[in-house]
Formats: C-alpha cells, structure tokens, sequence
C-alpha cells in the first residue's frame, strides 16, 4: 500500500508537538529534532522526482580561433563544433560582427573589412539575412543588400552572400560568401561548416530559360551589392 507524503507531513507533524510538550513538561533538552533536517528530507525528495536536463557537451581541440583560410584578405578562423562561442565581436566604431566563430561573424566582417559595408541590422541568424517577403532582384532594407531568390533572373556574383535556409542538422541556417563563379559551378569561402568540413565547397550551377540557380535544395538565395 502506498503511503502520501500528506500523511507522512500529518504523521511526524503530530510526533513533533507530542515531543515538544513532552520535553516541556519534564524539562527533557535536546529531544525535539533538527528543523533544517527535517525540510532538507522533503527538498531532497522533491529534487529526486525532478527530470534533470542534460546539456550539450562542447569539445575544444584547442585550435578554435585560428586561421585557416583567407578570402581577399579577410580572415576564415576554425570554430571546431558548430555551437562553440568564442564571444562577440564588435568593432572598434561599436559595429556588431556577431558571435566568434559563427559563419555570420565571417560575413560580416568579410563586408565591412572589404566593403566597408555596415548592415542596419546587424543581427540574426543567418536563415534571417533572407526576406521571404522580397522578391527576386529588390532591396533588402536590414541588410542593406540587394536580395536575390533562387533560381533568380539575376546571376549571382562573387562576393555575395549565400543564403542557406534551416535542416534537420541545423535550425538557424547558414551563410557564406561566394568565391568563384564559373559556367557550371559556384564556389563559396565559409566559416563554421563543422569540424570536419572544408572552408571551400563547390555546388551545381546552371542557366536555363534565363534562369540561374544552385543546385542546393537548402540554398534560399544569395544577397549582393548592385
């Protein structure tokens, strides 16, 4: 038969006052139990009964930050895990590049270094640089951009952003600059792709009825100067 803790409480409540009266009476010392005791006992049972969350565990391999690219002088630094932090980085004129090493630092420090390019907003996860509202070929106000969809009339350029929406891997996307634009591929320059990615990947490319498009189911779009 099981017992509740309500009369468990009722139980040793009544002890306790027997107890008490009884050491009064006959002046008996230190009978009455430790009050601190007797509620850890609940806490500690209360505790037990609590799911305990587990959390990601993160493994440094102690070359997080370094650098391993270069893409027209601007630094690709390694980041080990996709969820590693390194802290912010802003710049000396208060510009938020983002979270170090994340693909979005990368990009953003790519169009400021380069560019000299400060997006109105600086930020977001990388899905959000892409407007689904804007249509192919007009302007990204938060970005400062001109946004692209793909396919799209419009060809993409090096030095664009790429727009990669969210997976099942990853729910806040992903964002690289393009590096090379041939007849039948794109390359892009990347920070952030994994532990055991490149910095460089390449991707399908083609023009048909005047439509270009990349060929990445993931892929939304690519934002650019125009």
């Amino acid at each position: 038969m099981k017992v509740k803790t309500s009369e468990i409480v009722a139980g040793l409540t009544t002890t306790i006052i027997f107890v008490a009266i009884f050491s009064i009476v006959f002046d008996v010392p230190h009978i009455l139990p430790d009050f601190s005791d007797f509620t850890s006992l609940f806490e500690s049972d209360k505790k037990s009964k609590r799911k305990k969350k587990s959390k990601p565990t993160i493994r440094s391999t102690g070359n997080e930050g370094k650098v391993i690219d270069t893409f027209n002088g601007v630094n690709i630094y390694y980041n080990g895990q996709v969820a590693n932090i390194q802290g912010r980085n802003v710049t000396s004129d208060g510009y938020n590049l983002g979270l170090k090493y994340q693909c979005v630092e990368f990009v953003k420090r790519y169009y400021y270094e380069y560019y000299d390019h400060k997006m109105p907003n600086s930020y977001g996860n990388a899905k959000d640089f892409f407007k689904r509202s804007i249509a192919d070929g007009e302007y990204n106000s938060d970005r400062g951009l001109s946004q692209f969809r793909n396919p799209s009339l419009s060809k993409p350029k090096v030095g664009d952003l790429l727009i990669f929406g969210a997976t099942q891997w990853n729910e806040f996307g992903h964002v690289a600059i393009i590096s090379k634009v041939n007849n039948s591929t794109i390359e892009i320059a990347q920070q952030n792709p994994g532990s055991n990615n490149p910095s460089r990947k390449s991707y399908a490319f083609n023009l048909k009825n005047n439509t270009y498009s990349i060929g990445s189911p993931y892929v939304l779009g690519w934002l650019g100067k125009r």
